[in-house]
């Protein structure tokens, strides 16, 4: 969600949410916002009242028709003529350029295969439409970088299609081209897409990266903002939002629901967002970055206080929708994050032959217990293991956050020659950590002046691009066959 957004909700100056995008370093990346231009602003931003106070609350409660109803439609009404829009199809000439429907087929099964999930009927036809505004979108940023005599050389695309096949497919390119056809897509569809996103990041940069200047007072003043700030706990926070009335929450609650259990079974939440959500945030797969309870809707923030890193909630009601939530991190404001720590550590582990019956194990068990418990530090590991068959690997400069997210809080309140309590399975066979040694992480500083100055360029950046993607649609030529 573009931090605007949140700001027009909350009722604070732009700058103050440049304090969550700095800490992060993020800077927004140009060739990211390609795809997003035009979904709908996320529904935080209707969150004001819980920043302005009880008349605005009040002023909440009770809309007047004018609000409600902007566009003066009558309450009861008839549609003339029969429209079923899953018989239209999935064509459309924009600005005289085609856009087939093997272009849709293409780039709707590339979506699929990233989500590694069914769908539905139901759904694929609305991923079918989402694609096909995505594609719209991206024909008229094409088109308007053409105007400007941008242009994006076959060369430049078919070397960051090499760079992709090197990320995925070990530098073969072949072996690219056959899985996209293998699934239904091609090597012309993604080469379009990566045309789509180099043509938009160079029109940005030439037609509203030269007009934004941010002065150093203003940097100054979100560092001071920043310092006040410190110790406070923000969450980084991956979002999908989908509008509801009161005549379409029921199925928006099933579709979210549906949803969600294709994200258990491994789907991909970025590319979910990026084709289900109506959020802004879309385009980053779903990625609200770190925010503030404050900051959020009361619904969410009740919800994200109490969710642990790597949940998964939803869906929830907030005013205009529901919406599925994931929690990625959280930390403190300019605050060492303790799982940045880095640890020395020795696993000892103790395999059960196999065959051997809950009884033996029980028994072997008991005797790993008592050898943990004799070690005198990490010098006498080897020799207590060797004792009972047990191995010791030693593993040095691991991350906290490196490993599975339920050792984490035991690690962190262990001391030097403690170990964790006992894990694992008849399977897999029991072992323990040990801690060795572990090098605390200072505290985060504060951002430099200049990286303030380009976080909030990059955030006015996406704002005005924003509303140059809503100017090209409304004056583009749009046919759908």
């Amino acid at each position: 969600m573009p931090r605007e957004a949140v700001n027009r909700r909350m009722g604070c100056k732009t700058g103050s949410t440049v304090i969550t995008t700095t800490v992060s370093r993020l800077s927004t990346r140009l060739a990211a916002v390609s795809a997003t231009i035009g979904l709908a602003v996320s529904p935080i931003a209707l969150q004001a009242q819980a920043a302005q106070g009880p008349d605005a609350e009040a002023e909440a409660e009770a809309p007047s028709p004018v609000a409600s109803n902007p566009l003066g439609i009558p309450e009861n009404f008839s549609l003339f003529g029969k429209t079923d829009p899953n018989v239209r199809k999935a064509t459309a000439v924009v600005n005289g350029t085609v856009i087939t429907g093997t272009d849709v087929d293409h780039r709707t099964n590339m979506v699929l295969a990233s989500a590694q999930g069914q769908i539905g009927e139901a759904e694929l036809i609305q991923l079918r439409m989402r694609v096909l505004r995505n594609l719209i979108d991206e024909t008229l940023q094409v088109q308007a970088a053409a105007e400007q005599e941008i242009t994006v050389s076959a060369a430049e695309v078919d070397q960051r299609y090499k760079t992709l096949a090197a990320q995925n497919f070990g530098g073969d390119v072949e072996a690219m081209d056959a899985y996209l056809l293998s699934i239904g897509s091609s090597p012309a569809s993604l080469k379009r897409q990566i045309q789509g996103e180099y043509a938009w990041s160079r029109l940005i940069g030439r037609m509203i990266r030269p007009f934004i200047n941010v002065s150093e007072e203003e940097a100054l003043d979100v560092l001071k903002r920043l310092e006040d700030s410190k110790g406070q706990e923000e969450f980084h926070i991956m979002e999908i939002y989908m509008s509801a009335t009161a005549e379409t929450q029921a199925q928006v609650i099933q579709n979210a629901r549906s949803i969600m259990e294709q994200l258990r079974q491994g789907a991909s939440f970025p590319a979910y967002a990026r084709q289900y959500s109506e959020s802004s945030t879309a385009a980053q797969g779903g990625d609200l970055g770190y925010v503030r309870p404050g900051t959020l809707p009361p619904q969410m923030a009740e919800a994200v206080k109490t969710m642990q890193v790597g949940q998964l909630t939803g869906p929830i009601a907030i005013p205009g929708g529901m919406v599925i939530m994931f929690l990625r991190d959280k930390r403190q404001i300019l605050m060492a994050d303790p799982r940045e720590a880095v640890l020395s550590l020795k696993q000892i582990s103790l395999q059960f032959p196999k065959g051997i019956t809950e009884a033996q194990a029980a028994q072997r068990f008991q005797a790993f217990q008592s050898m943990v418990s004799s070690i005198k530090g990490c010098g006498d590991a080897e020799r207590a293991a060797e004792a009972i068959g047990a191995e010791v690997v030693t593993n040095d400069q691991i991350a906290v956050r490196d490993l599975p997210e339920q050792l984490q809080p035991a690690m962190l309140q262990l001391q030097v020659g403690q170990a964790t309590q006992p894990f694992g399975s008849l399977e897999e066979g029991v072992r323990v950590l040990l801690l060795c040694g572990r090098d605390d992480p200072e505290d985060a500083g504060a951002p430099t002046v200049d990286q303030i100055i380009d976080d909030i360029e990059a955030e006015r950046v996406q704002k005005r691009a924003v509303r140059y993607m809503r100017d090209l649609r409304n004056d583009a030529y749009i046919e759908y066959n």
